[in-house]
């Protein structure tokens, strides 16, 4: 789980950081990197959910 959440902090600050540049300064392959790292991120999210729900049950 500790990996996990590793994983999506950096994922999302990868994000944050393209989509300031994308939106700051206009930069288009700011705005592409941001956009794969919003579907990095939405599957660390369904990861999560399963692992959070895995854990919830024991």
């Amino acid at each position: 789980m500790e990996s996990l959440l590793n994983s999506i902090q950096a994922a999302y600050e990868a994000f944050r950081a393209d989509a300031a540049l994308q939106n700051e300064k206009n930069n288009k392959a700011a705005g592409t990197r941001a956009r794969k790292a919003s579907l990095e991120l939405e599957k660390l999210m369904k990861e999560f959910r399963k692992v959070s729900l895995e854990q919830a049950k024991k």
